[in-house]
């Protein structure tokens, strides 16, 4: 399995599901308890947490490059949609959701779904204005919208029921 385009390994263990970074062999573990299903599940709730932690410091790290606040940051269980943002208004803050997914393609393209997510944060649309926040952040974004066209159905599937 690549998280994050990284090799990881799924290991039966006990316990809670967890994330182990890289050892010696630069490969990471995943380690849930069960079998089957119930091992499937397990590791896929390692995966949701691994997801909101490397997603959360990404929307950091883009937010102060833009000069925004942090908005809250979740993981969703989204079956067609990579993000969404709903920008502050009265007394509700700011708030980015992902599809947890996003572990599973790499590294860069899920970077790239972090800063357009921040980028709308500015701009609520999809103008050349919003572009230009997003391709100072990360660059030409074509390569990774092309990746999440060419692989996001295989990834949607993933978990589904």
């Amino acid at each position: 399995l690549a998280v994050f385009g990284q090799p990881c390994r799924l290991e039966a263990g006990t316990g809670r599901p967890r994330w182990c970074p890289p050892e010696a062999d630069g490969v990471a573990r995943i380690v849930a308890p069960g079998e089957g299903r119930a091992f499937a599940l397990a590791a896929i709730r390692a995966l949701k947490a691994r997801a909101l932690e490397v997603l959360s410091e990404r929307t950091r790290h883009h937010c102060d490059a833009l000069d925004v606040p942090v908005p809250q940051v979740a993981v969703a269980d989204a079956k067609s949609r990579w993000g969404s943002c709903r920008p502050a208004y009265g007394r509700k803050p700011a708030a980015i959701r992902y599809s947890w997914r996003l572990a599973l393609a790499p590294w860069a393209v899920a970077d790239y779904v972090a800063a357009h997510e921040c980028a709308h944060l500015l701009e609520l649309n999809h103008s050349p204005r919003f572009w230009a926040h997003v391709r100072r952040m990360i660059g030409d974004e074509r390569p990774h919208r092309a990746w999440l066209r060419a692989h996001g159905v295989r990834l949607h599937a993933i978990g589904a029921e």
